[in-house]
C-alpha cells in the first residue's frame, strides 16, 4: 500500500464475480515524494489493485483518491470514471471552486497521463490541444472508431502518443514533433483564452475528455 499523505485509510468494499465480498484499506491520499514507487504502478496500472482471497481474481476498482507532489507544486482530485457524468452535473450547480493548485482528473488512465506530463515537465492544457488535433486527424480516418488518445513520453524530438481503438487489440503510435508542442505553447502563452483552450477546461478540470462529452452533459 502506497505511504499516505495523513494517515487516513477508508474501508472499501470490493464485491467479486465468485460472491465473495472482501473489503480493503485504501488511502485518501498519497504523496508521490514520499513514495515514488507509487508512480510506477500508476503509469503500469497496478496501482489500487486488489486480489479476492476468496478465488484470487484480480480487481481494478477505481476509488477517489488525493495525489499529491509538492515538488511539482501539483495536487490531483483524482475521481472515478464512474463519476464523470455527477462531475458535470456538479460543475453545473455552481460548486465551490477549488484551491488554485488543485486538478481535477476523471479515471485512473487519465491520472497516469496526467502524472506523467508532469513527470515530463510538459504544460498539461498544451498536452490536450494536442490530443485534440490527433483525435480529429484519427476520427476522419476511422469514423467509426471508439478513439482515446494517452501520452507516453518524450524526448528532445518528439511527444509520443499512444492511440487506442482504431484496432481492436492493438495500439497505435503516433510521434508529434517537439516543435509543434512549442508552437502550441506559444499560442497558449499569447491567448490563453482562445476557443481551443477555453473549451478545454472547466474549472478544476483540464481535458480533452470536456470537448467530447455527449450532448447530455454539456
Amino acid at each position: 500500500m502506497p505511504l499516505v499523505s495523513n494517515g487516513v485509510f477508508m474501508k472499501q468494499k470490493i464485491p467479486c464475480f465468485c460472491d465473495n465480498d472482501f473489503f480493503v484499506e485504501i488511502p485518501d491520499a498519497i504523496n508521490l515524494d514520499k513514495d515514488a514507487s507509487c508512480i510506477d504502478k500508476i503509469m503500469d496500472g497496478s496501482f489500487m489493485n486488489f486480489i479476492c482471497p476468496s478465488c484470487g481474481k484480480k480487481h481494478k476498482p477505481e476509488f477517489p483518491v488525493t495525489v499529491l507532489w509538492p515538488s511539482k507544486n501539483i495536487e490531483l482530485e483524482v475521481l472515478p470514471e464512474f463519476d464523470r457524468g455527477e462531475f458535470y452535473r456538479r460543475k453545473k450547480q455552481g460548486n465551490k471552486k477549488s484551491s488554485p493548485k488543485r486538478e481535477t482528473v476523471i479515471g485512473y488512465p487519465e491520472m497516469a497521463d496526467r502524472i506523467a506530463v508532469v513527470r515530463d515537465g510538459l504544460e498539461p492544457i498544451v498536452v490536450e490541444a494536442i490530443k485534440y488535433y490527433l483525435q480529429v486527424k484519427a476520427e476522419e480516418t476511422y469514423p467509426d472508431a471508439e478513439i482515446h488518445i494517452w501520452y507516453q513520453t518524450c524526448n528532445a524530438e518528439s511527444l509520443e502518443f499512444h492511440i487506442h481503438g482504431i484496432h481492436q487489440d492493438e495500439i497505435a503510435v503516433s510521434r508529434i514533433p517537439i516543435a509543434l508542442y512549442k508552437k502550441t505553447k506559444a499560442d497558449f502563452s499569447g491567448n490563453p483564452k482562445s476557443e481551443i483552450f477555453r473549451a478545454l477546461r472547466i474549472g478544476s478540470y483540464c481535458s480533452i475528455s470536456n470537448m467530447l462529452r455527449p450532448e447530455e452533459l454539456k
